[in-house]
């Protein structure tokens, strides 16, 4: 969405009340050092929404804008990991002094290499998607979701092996024992934590030498880096944690294939994370429903019951790069240690 169309946009007062929403749940104090980060290239009408939500709660706040940078790879999409912060000491610093941080950058901190950081001066930070308002809206956290992803991290976090497996093929191990484990419900109230919303998700960074098998993508499962659904087969070996192959010869293997090959960095083809969806609410047709300017995909990440596979970056096992794909595929069998976890769209924790 460009400036002119977001600005003139009416805001409607149920987004309003949605941040507000957001920003009550993460117990915001009005002591409390509030920063909107945002950047150039952010959507302009999620930052009005924040400033009048903030307001409305009596909550002052600082606002700090960077100026986008172009990516290092050869288009500008979806890298999974902010580089707003790249090269910001100044805004770094201010970072770190502050309590709470409203992270409205195009891609979300979360695989910035300046999170770390961040998150180790008890900062919290509160990520909203940079997605239209209308689906933000739509994916209000809701109290009970925290209870569903504590049930998954429970049993996630006692796991030490997870295995994957579908109809159309996909056998994929990974060593999970050891290796952070994360569950996001659309909010964060405790010091040196993140969330993101839309919430719903538990996710594992696997460690060096953890991942193995194969990845087959099925038509309807989904490429949110290219916002489009799958349309035919796509294999993919997995070598200890890198993709040595994409094979097919329909256009998605080809899209995929040149698309990783144009980074020329070895991490592009590195496992991120993986993990599966809580959210009963996400919708799995909302590509369809959106233009690609409209929509940024995170709904799709969250929908209950979906494998989440993510290349690219993954800081736990210091691997940066702006390479990326989120690729949430359907009627995939999970097993921890053994243990039926989702079959058929469904949790069984």
């Amino acid at each position: 969405m460009n400036e002119k169309m977001s600005m003139s946009m009416e805001i409607k007062s149920e987004w309003i009340e949605a941040f507000k929403n957001v920003f009550s749940l993460c117990e915001i104090k009005k002591s409390e050092k509030v920063i909107i980060l945002s950047e150039s290239s952010s959507r302009r009408v999620n930052i009005e929404i924040a400033k009048i939500a903030l307001g409305i709660l009596s909550i002052d706040y600082t606002l700090l804008e960077v100026k986008s940078k172009m990516n290092e790879g050869p288009l500008k999409v979806s890298t999974g990991a902010s580089n707003a912060l790249n090269g910001q000491d100044f805004t770094i610093k201010m970072l770190l002094e502050s309590d709470v941080i409203v992270d409205l950058t195009c891609e979300g901190l979360m695989h910035s290499e300046a999170t770390g950081k961040i998150l180790k001066s008890s900062t919290r930070i509160m990520n909203i998607s940079n997605e239209s308002p209308e689906i933000l809206c739509r994916l209000t956290p809701k109290i009970d979701m925290k209870e569903k992803v504590k049930n998954s991290l429970e049993a996630f976090r006692s796991a030490k092996n997870m295995n994957i497996k579908s109809e159309s093929g996909t056998d994929l191990i990974v060593s999970v024992e050891g290796s952070p484990i994360v569950g996001v419900w659309g909010w964060t109230n405790r010091p040196g934590t993140l969330a993101h919303w839309p919430g719903g998700l538990v996710a594992c960074f696997p460690g060096e030498n953890t991942t193995n098998g194969t990845i087959v993508f099925s038509p309807g499962d989904i490429n949110l880096t290219f916002k489009k659904y799958f349309e035919s087969e796509v294999k993919c070996i997995v070598r200890n944690d890198f993709i040595t192959e994409v094979q097919g010869k329909s256009l998605d293997a080809k899209l995929m294939r040149r698309y990783f090959e144009s980074f020329k960095d070895a991490n592009t083809y590195a496992v991120s994370h993986v993990g599966w969806g809580l959210n009963s609410e996400a919708r799995y047709e909302a590509i369809s429903m959106y233009e690609k300017h409209e929509i940024n995909g995170t709904e799709l990440r969250v929908i209950q019951g979906n494998f989440l596979f993510s290349t690219g970056a993954n800081e736990f096992a210091n691997r940066f790069t702006e390479g990326h794909f989120d690729l949430p595929m359907m009627d995939c069998l999970i097993e921890l240690d053994g243990a039926i976890i989702v079959k058929d769209g469904k949790i069984f924790c």
